[in-house]
């Protein structure tokens, strides 16, 4: 069977989260996005584990169901069920160097999650702190204490290329995974991307070769699930078969996968993500990689250091050189949708998400009445976000919305978009229509979607 997964979120218990993130409002929006299993999130904090526990239960199988005896609604067989996600910051030092290292932990079963928590706590971390709490132990350590108490745990970097808090960030990680996390680098078997990457950029680095690209949204409030997701295939609908379908990318060989894997990826425009190119906000700096080889990366205005973009710190860690056009697989499926694939990994789409578009098309804020009502319409007659954005034809979208809402989706499944890259800490523009063509927002063709500029 093939879901959609998102699987990392927080609860209205973590910094900057909105209060409707709660069990119910997750659920509804996970299930008008049409994403089958959703990251609980934040399982750490006192509070939400208690709140997890109220709404949910086990089913046996390392996935829980709303507990409907408690909500409004009757399951149905496209009902999104949840697995026990939390993520963890770290903030220590390491070889001279202040490290701040964010990652996801999966586990299956309740009884897990009060044994690691307790043993949190042993250790002097304050879990009712935040609902992403920050502990003084490494990851390295981290993962070693997750691990002895459940040896099925899934330790999986977040957002690995975020400057200011990951694996690879520029400001204040690692230049491996085996540096991060020491002889506990084996169990890594997986990174999740973030918003600025894709797997095109991390296909370039050599120790991932082998290891799953995963891709989740990070969400801090409904309309932002499922901005990105990962696709499985999986034997059963079970925690085991998530760690297979992640385990089994380590094969080299697509047909010698299990009968669990990931079947694509689906992802934000990386261009959109808010540390993708070097740059200085303040200052109005924004530098691409080539520029900032040539200029250095000191503010030209305000002489302090410019926030190393993903971009530049992912060609700084390349075992490869750019991949070209023609290396990769490209598929147009029946709707207009371009997959990119390279060798045997899964393929992956750039999506914009569809109240963006709606915002475009129709004007207004993503979260105004008239978008809100246009996006409700949209997916409760054609069966869910991703199915509008990527399985319905455009002549059934028009039916529904009219020709250019029509048109703007097409426009983005055949990336015929602009976009403004992002930089330290400002998202980038996604433009479907533009018609004055800036310098840094240009449209993005076939070539340079398929390369890292």
């Amino acid at each position: 069977m093939k879901i959609v997964a998102d699987l990392q979120i927080h609860s209205k218990y973590s910094r900057a989260v909105s209060p409707e993130m709660v069990i119910p409002r997750i659920w509804e929006w996970a299930k008008r996005k049409g994403i089958r299993l959703m990251a609980t999130g934040d399982w750490t904090h006192p509070l939400w584990i208690r709140e997890i526990k109220n709404h949910l239960e086990e089913m046996g199988n390392g996935i829980l169901k709303l507990k409907m005896e408690n909500e409004k609604w009757k399951m149905d067989e496209n009902d999104p069920f949840f697995l026990l996600a939390t993520e963890i910051s770290s903030i220590y030092s390491q070889g001279g160097k202040l490290r701040r290292i964010h990652t996801l932990f999966w586990v299956p079963t309740i009884d897990s999650v009060d044994k690691i928590n307790k043993e949190l706590t042993a250790r002097g971390a304050n879990l009712l702190s935040d609902g992403r709490p920050i502990v003084g132990l490494s990851a390295a350590n981290l993962a070693e204490l997750v691990l002895s108490i459940d040896d099925k745990a899934l330790v999986i970097p977040a957002h690995c290329w975020t400057p200011w808090f990951s694996l690879y960030g520029s400001e204040s990680g690692f230049d491996s995974v085996d540096e991060c996390f020491g002889p506990y680098a084996k169990y890594i078997y997986g990174v999740e991307t973030g918003l600025s990457s894709d797997p095109l950029m991390n296909w370039r680095i050599k120790e991932l070769e082998n290891r799953a690209i995963l891709s989740f949204s990070d969400a801090h409030s409904g309309p932002k699930i499922g901005r990105e997701a990962t696709v499985f295939n999986l034997k059963e609908l079970s925690f085991e078969a998530i760690r297979e379908a992640i385990i089994g990318e380590q094969r080299t060989s697509s047909t010698s996968r299990g009968t669990s894997h990931i079947a694509s990826t689906l992802e934000f425009y990386p261009e959109e993500g808010k540390y993708h190119f070097t740059g200085h906000r303040n200052c109005g700096i924004k530098q691409t990689p080539e520029e900032t080889v040539k200029k250095g990366t000191t503010c030209p205005v305000c002489g302090r250091k410019l926030t190393v973009g993903v971009m530049h710190r992912v060609e700084q860690l390349a075992g490869r050189g750019e991949i070209k056009e023609e290396e990769l697989n490209i598929k147009k499926d029946d709707i207009g949708v371009k997959w990119i694939g390279f060798k045997n990994k899964p393929p992956f789409v750039r999506l914009v998400p569809l109240q963006e578009i709606l915002s475009e098309t129709i004007g207004g804020m993503p979260t105004s009445v008239g978008v809100q009502t246009e996006y409700r319409k949209l997916t409760d007659a054609l069966g869910g976000e991703f199915t509008v954005l990527l399985k319905t034809p455009l002549s059934e979208i028009e039916k529904v919305s009219g020709g250019r809402v029509a048109q703007a989706i097409g426009k983005v499944r055949s990336g015929d978009i602009y976009v403004d890259p992002g930089f330290d800490g400002v998202f980038g523009k996604v433009e479907i229509w533009k018609e004055n063509k800036e310098q840094e927002a240009r449209p993005l063709n076939e070539k340079e979607q398929l390369s890292l500029f």
